[in-house]
């Protein structure tokens, strides 16, 4: 079969490369994949670059989610072959790849590949995140880096749940698609005042809570944007830079500054939690009222010109790998 691979740790465009191995095979509560279509996320650029929350064993492949039919199990699995499953796993750039049935997640026709590619890492960090900041209807969110495809999520989510937002920029080209979406107000923090505009528009009480991805000098204006008792939820740090914390602020106005990674809180939740918050995220995808807008699809050969074109400023929609 042929997959992506990288020996070293490094920029994605320079050490990727696609290789022939043998087709892996499926043991006991596992199954293989028949690969369809995986999506570039941030979050695998960082694990190719060895800054993400679990290390590469290299020579690793790369990839963490997609969707894809599954062509062979293992014994106890109760998945017939030629399901069609959304999975989670890594090495998902790539012909087939083999994964704990509990790593699957069987679709209904009216999801199409296309978003059925993209349903673990930003749909369901979405739904969880949105659930973590105990924002209400009414109330104030607000989203760095607002032009991603989990920006983009989390302002259609909002909307569905009458949850005010808004939205950091470096870029006002997506200003329009953005409230489009449902995002109430935008703010380009290349060419406004951030902690300023935020107090104008909340009425100068701030909001409830900020879904962070940035890090340094934004994270720093977002704890000024933040309503007394609120709420900083970190989740990427795009900038590479290590915010200063303002600890007069965090004292006195009683700001919580909290983590999240999804695996961790997949990991720490009951088995209900997890059931409910994947019947709500299918649910809502299947649907049809969200947008998951992919802007181009590369083949395996091509990965260095698909990760190029994923890290580039300005997209609007996500970035595919098709075998």
């Amino acid at each position: 079969m042929k997959t992506i691979q990288f020996e070293k740790i490094g920029k994605p465009a320079e050490i990727l490369q696609s290789v022939q191995k043998p087709t892996p095979q499926p043991v006991a509560d596992e199954v293989l994949i028949k690969i369809i279509a995986s999506p570039i996320n941030p979050s695998d650029l960082s694990f190719v670059q060895g800054r993400y929350g679990i290390r590469p064993q290299l020579p690793s492949g790369a990839g963490f989610e997609g969707v894809g039919v599954v062509e062979a199990v293992g014994e106890g699995v109760r998945l017939p072959v030629g399901s069609r499953v959304s999975f989670t796993g890594v090495g998902s750039w790539g012909e087939y790849l083999v994964v704990n049935q509990k790593a699957t997640i069987p679709l209904p026709e009216s999801i199409p590949n296309e978003i059925a590619a993209q349903l673990f890492v930003n749909p369901f960090t979405a739904w969880a995140m949105v659930e973590e900041s105990g924002v209400q209807a009414g109330e104030w969110l607000m989203i760095t880096a607002c032009g991603s495809a989990y920006g983009k999520l989390v302002t259609q989510l909002c909307h569905k749940k009458g949850i005010k937002t808004i939205g950091t920029v470096r870029h006002d080209d997506l200003n329009d698609d953005l409230k489009k979406l449902g995002l109430n107000q935008v703010v380009n923090t290349e060419t406004e005042n951030l902690p300023a505009r935020v107090r104008e528009i909340t009425g100068g009480q701030g909001v409830k809570c900020v879904l962070d991805s940035v890090g340094g000098a934004t994270t720093e204006a977002a704890m000024k944007c933040v309503a007394q008792g609120g709420k900083i939820l970190v989740f990427g740090l795009l900038s590479q830079q290590n915010p200063r914390l303002d600890v007069g602020l965090m004292i006195f106005k009683e700001i919580t500054i909290k983590g999240f990674w999804l695996p961790q809180w997949m990991s720490e939740a009951d088995s209900q939690t997890r059931a409910q918050v994947a019947q709500q995220v299918i649910g809502w995808l299947a649907s049809g009222e969200v947008e998951l807008p992919v802007e181009a699809t590369y083949g395996l050969d091509e990965i260095a010109r698909a990760v190029e074109h994923a890290d580039a400023p300005g997209r609007w929609g996500k970035i595919l790998v098709k075998p």
